[in-house]
């Protein structure tokens, strides 16, 4: 019998948090007033926003964070043709970052229980043409940084991290963005704090600082004269409006992240199987992502198959991160320049996570709802149909 969907709109995963629409307007018509639309005094201020929630002595803001990414490389001396450790499991464009600009991405196992980088296959992998490990805080974890630091020391290469998902999260309680040589947070219309699109890197080094600044803009130093090649990864100034506006409601929105991950736990408690990711012991996190982990043997059924009654009843989950960039193209058609492979622990993981819908728009009968899909789905063994709401 046919059923409605128990959501009649979609829940989406990573559905954009909207700040004080005022504010917001006043500060998109001083720039304009102004007439200075790009890399203005919105764009500074952000900066110093940024820097001071990183704990940080510079940020540098940018159109988005995948070229944050290639400026962080670039701006630690990391040369074209030279490999760079990453995980696989990671969104596509961390790696894309470093392809796009003539970098190899040489993909790395992870810890299973972190999802971050596994410091000791990292190890294996450096080489004659390493020319930097980049971390990744999976889903805001921070990954292994003092056992990665300390392997990057040992070998004298410059240590990244993408941090597109932990601005807000701690490290041994220090704010993530302090550590290694750089790291960078996305801006993204997904992400809990967004400027409609943007990203920054964040670094205590003066010299990376300095670097950076002038190749977002075409190369040109402070004296405006040209001291480097450079692209244009600016950010405008209306996006630096939405940032700042974004950046007001941090706290409120980490503490409803943090109660729809509480919501999450108490409504899939007891399911066999099922388990809702957690974060660091003992640290501030942002749960931006909230994130479960789908053992087929414990609970009977797959996350593919939890994944479309989901999507049957409007709840859009994400198979977060499936598959593993190795196992995409262009690096799946180039395994003798990406080896080794497999990476049976990135592949497992894969298999078994999924994202679910969390953010302000996100409240406890949403949550409810969802757990009710998820543990029918379970119970029955995601027989056709599903629980409803509506008949």
């Amino acid at each position: 019998m046919f059923r409605l969907p128990v959501f009649r709109e979609p829940l989406h995963v990573g559905r954009p948090n909207i700040g004080d629409r005022e504010k917001l307007r006043e500060k998109i018509d001083d720039a304009l007033d102004r007439r200075w639309l790009s890399s203005g005094p919105l764009v500074r201020e952000l900066e110093e926003r940024v820097a001071a929630l990183a704990g940080t002595a510079h940020a540098v803001a940018t159109c988005n964070a995948t070229v944050a990414l290639q400026l962080a490389a670039r701006a630690t001396g990391v040369q074209a043709g030279a490999e760079v450790i990453v995980p696989s499991f990671t969104w596509v464009a961390t790696p894309h970052a470093l392809d796009w600009i003539g970098l190899t991405p040489v993909f790395c196992d992870v810890d299973e229980e972190t999802a971050g980088i596994d410091p000791a296959h990292a190890e294996k992998l450096v080489g004659p043409v390493t020319g930097a490990i980049l971390g990744v805080h999976a889903f805001g974890r921070p990954c292994p940084i003092d056992e990665l630091t300390e392997l990057a020391d040992r070998h004298g290469l410059p240590l990244l991290f993408d941090a597109a998902h932990a601005l807000g999260s701690t490290h041994r309680g220090r704010p993530v963005g302090g550590f290694g040589s750089a790291e960078v947070f996305s801006f993204h219309a997904t992400k809990f704090i967004n400027s409609f699109e943007g990203g920054a890197l964040v670094t205590d080094d003066p010299r990376v600082a300095e670097r950076a600044r002038a190749m977002r803009n075409f190369g040109i130093g402070e004296d405006r004269e040209v001291i480097s090649s450079g692209t244009n990864a600016k950010m405008s100034e209306a996006s630096a409006a939405m940032g700042l506006v974004s950046l007001e409601r941090v706290d409120a929105l980490i503490d409803q992240n943090t109660r729809n991950h509480r919501l999450y736990e108490e409504g899939l408690a007891g399911l066999p199987g099922i388990s809702v990711r957690g974060q660091a012991p003992g640290e501030r996190a942002n749960h931006q992502y909230l994130v479960i982990e789908i053992d087929q043997a414990a609970a009977g059924v797959h996350a593919d198959q939890v994944h479309t009654v989901l999507e049957r009843h409007n709840v859009l989950a994400r198979r977060y991160f499936h598959p593993c960039c190795h196992q995409l193209a262009p690096y799946s058609d180039r395994p003798e320049t990406h080896a080794p492979l497999p990476l049976p622990r990135s592949e497992a993981l894969a298999e078994r996570v999924l994202a679910l819908p969390t953010g302000e728009v996100i409240g406890e009968e949403e949550i409810d709802g969802v757990c009710r899909i998820i543990r029918w789905a379970v119970e029955t063994g995601c027989a056709d149909g599903a629980p409803s709401t509506t008949d």
